[in-house]
């Protein structure tokens, strides 16, 4: 059986003008996690990334501690979801026929707990409405790139292979709910609580794929541990 690693990316800079960069924690994660794997053997044949700035750097900074000269493939179908795109979108839908998400907005959404509520909310509407005509990326759309992503790298390292893929969250759950035969509606579940630099374990044999273990962190907490680091977080 050949492997897949998925690999979420190290913290994001949330509230700073630039959020698609790896904060000094998220660059702290994404080293520790490539000293995980070089410890636990895991041998890269590829990896691969979304386009954004914070996947590709844990991608680099993961790969640099495996040795390095691992060829890394840049597909935008590894992107994150659209979030921004979405709350700007829906939210308003959304906080019209909910009073509590309507709260949230007005006060704004300066705390990480109060956007998480929100993307919540907006994601749950998103995968279960017809969102077409407002003019953003479909569920239909983006969980079918993500599912073809993932079909594509299987069929194009083979077998035998240990295959990185850095990406975010939501593509995570996406690629997890879809290996489980789970809709978009049991898709959330699996997104909130994934762990910054997480590893989500998968099998391929051809094209058939199945879930070996999912968002797992505990090296992150032994090597915090080892250093003295609290490298655990979610945003």
């Amino acid at each position: 059986m050949a492997t897949i690693y998925l690999i979420r990316h190290g913290q994001a800079s949330f509230g700073a003008a630039n959020y698609d960069q790896l904060s000094p924690l998220g660059q702290l994660q994404a080293q520790r996690t490539g000293q995980y794997l070089a410890r636990a053997g895991v041998d890269l044949d590829a990896a691969y990334s979304g386009d954004l700035s914070r996947q590709r750097e844990t991608c680099e900074r993961v790969c640099a501690e495996l040795g390095g000269g691992i060829p890394h493939t840049v597909d935008v179908r590894f992107n994150e979801i659209r979030n921004d795109e979405q709350v700007k979108r829906l939210a308003p839908v959304v906080a019209s026929k909910d009073p509590a998400i309507d709260a949230l907005l007005q006060r704004g959404l300066s705390s990480s707990k109060d956007y998480q509520k929100v993307i919540e909310a907006v994601f749950n509407h998103w995968v279960s409405h017809d969102c077409s005509e407002y003019g953003i990326q479909s569920w239909e759309e983006y969980s079918a790139l993500a599912s073809d992503a993932l079909l594509e790298v299987m069929r194009s390292e083979g077998g035998g292979k240990t295959v990185g893929i850095f990406t975010s969250g939501g593509t995570i759950a996406t690629i997890v709910a879809q290996v489980l035969g789970l809709n978009g509606a049991q898709t959330y579940r699996f997104y909130e609580p994934i762990f910054n630099c997480s590893v989500t374990q998968l099998f391929y044999s051809g094209t058939r794929v199945s879930l070996s273990y999912f968002n797992d962190c505990s090296f992150l907490q032994m090597l915090g541990q080892e250093h003295g680091e609290k490298l655990i977080s979610y945003r």
